[in-house]
């Protein structure tokens, strides 16, 4: 059965950091395009960041310089470091896995950056 499985979000003040995770089971994610979307309340799901099978990283402006995406295929997990967290930021966070006809999603997780 596949599946992705985020962790890691929670509440943190204005210039904190935090780290999600996604870990894969039922397919091997280092053969994917994984990537991070949010959605904030009332607000269209947007692209955040991307890493492909060669690890090539790609970011939205809004979260270039501050957030970094990386996969450690031993563990089949990808991860988002965020660093200098905006109360803009606030939202679910979602990974998902690409590859050909393949498009996984995870149930999300919850980043509220508030003071």
């Amino acid at each position: 059965q596949v599946q992705l499985v985020e962790s890691g979000g929670g509440l943190v003040q204005p210039g904190g950091s935090l780290r999600l995770s996604c870990a894969a089971s039922g397919f091997t994610l280092s053969s994917y395009y994984m990537s991070w979307y949010r959605q904030a309340p009332g607000k269209q799901r947007e692209f955040v960041a991307r890493i492909t099978a060669g690890g090539t990283t790609n970011y939205a402006d809004s979260v270039k310089g501050r957030f970094t995406i990386s996969r450690d295929n031993a563990k089949n997990t990808v991860y988002l470091q965020m660093n200098s967290l905006k109360v803009e930021d606030t939202a679910v966070y979602h990974c998902n896995a690409q590859r050909n006809n393949a498009d996984y999603w995870g149930q999300g997780t919850q980043v509220t950056v508030s003071s």
